[in-house]
């Protein structure tokens, strides 16, 4: 018998002495799981807890990242960088600016113990690069914050659709960036063709759909309210752990099939062709390439006097071109014709008439003076 109580398996004959002893029970993949990670330890998937005493020899090796910046940048990341390495100095990590050739470089010094932290530096300058403020940008660096950077450049072929539809993701006056920071908690920065984002997880993929789909035809205004619906719906309780379907909006998308559109663009052409006199005659017939040479007898010239023919009749053509644009460009040169100027004597208001007949009897009072 065994200590549990069963009965002993009769031994063979060739088997050995130990054979009689009890398998040790197998344990199961959820059973190890008990003894390790979160169901042991409540705090092994936060990396809050992570600190200097998990790694006090430090990091093995040195690691550097480095990042271009556009000269249109060169001022505010000039002005801002004594925060910048600042703020990256207490992390342990050393921070270089080098404006000759406009790139700005992050590395890991013998202090560092946070394995991560450089990957997040590499973010920030990312960030800096493409007009995100420094205040922003800075917050990567914290444990919960992330970012994301979407290019939307090659989402879109067409240039001026793809200016339409992010001009239709910023809205009036940055109504629909501003209604996306509010739901997402998330900060938005459109610049050139890429999308910045920087904030929480679940805000960054919320984010993340609602650009692909703006650049898909999709307007952002759709989402939005979906958004504001899942938020009210979190907030009570009866409905937060049941199905949010019924509740959210539908929208049916409007397809037009490739034979109702050809439809449409012939009774269009058809609308806009302009309809001439009814003759019962057919149309004459056209003339080809060849008639005409015959016509006008260049088919019997020989084939190489044809092409010199060609040659004069383009040279010609391209002289009198030149001449008229040497005549165009020098009138800019020339003086205007000025009008000749109206010469008008204009009577004075103040100038009265003269009266004749004063003017005589004045006369005649210096002349018997004079006498």
């Amino acid at each position: 018998m065994n200590k549990s109580g069963d009965k002993a398996k009769p031994r063979g004959e060739y088997e050995p002495d130990w054979a009689d002893e009890p398998e040790e029970e197998k344990k199961t993949r959820k059973e190890t799981a008990k003894m390790f990670g979160p169901q042991k330890d409540p705090e092994w998937w936060d990396i809050n807890t992570f600190s200097k005493e998990d790694n006090p020899n430090g990091l093995l090796q040195e690691s550097s990242f480095s990042s271009l910046f556009p000269k249109y940048r060169e001022k505010y990341i000039k002005e801002s960088w004594p925060l910048i390495e600042k703020a990256l100095g207490e992390h342990h990590l050393k921070a270089d600016l080098d404006l000759l050739e406009g790139t700005m470089c992050v590395r890991t010094t013998r202090k560092t113990w946070d394995p991560y932290i450089i990957m997040k530096a590499r973010e920030v300058l990312k960030l800096l690069s493409r007009s995100v403020p420094y205040e922003q940008a800075i917050r990567v660096l914290e444990d919960e914050i992330y970012c994301e950077i979407i290019k939307i450049s090659s989402m879109v072929r067409n240039k001026e659709r793809f200016v339409k539809r992010r001009a239709r993701l910023i809205g009036n006056d940055g109504a629909t960036l501003k209604a996306l920071e509010l739901l997402t908690q998330c900060y938005v920065c459109v610049q050139g063709g890429t999308v910045c984002a920087v904030g929480p997880l679940s805000g960054l993929k919320q984010i993340n759909q609602i650009v692909t789909d703006c650049m898909k035809n999709i307007h952002p205004i759709y989402n939005i309210k979906s958004m504001m619906i899942k938020r009210e719906l979190a907030k009570n309780d009866e409905l937060k752990d049941t199905n949010w379907d019924p509740y959210l909006p539908k929208y049916r998308k409007k397809v037009q099939s490739a034979s109702t559109t050809k439809e449409a663009k012939k009774k269009k052409a058809y609308k806009m062709k302009p309809k001439g006199e009814y003759t019962p005659f057919p149309p004459a017939p056209v003339m080809s390439k060849i008639d005409k040479q015959i016509e006008s007898g260049e088919y019997f010239i020989r084939e190489h006097e044809r092409k010199l023919n060609k040659k004069r009749a383009k040279l010609e053509a391209s002289a009198v071109k030149t001449v008229e644009k040497q005549k165009q460009k020098l009138k800019v040169y020339q003086a205007k014709e000025e009008a000749p100027r109206e010469k008008q004597t204009k009577k004075r208001a103040n100038d009265a008439p003269v009266d004749l007949e004063k003017l005589k009897k004045k006369a005649k009072l210096i002349k018997s003076s004079s006498k």
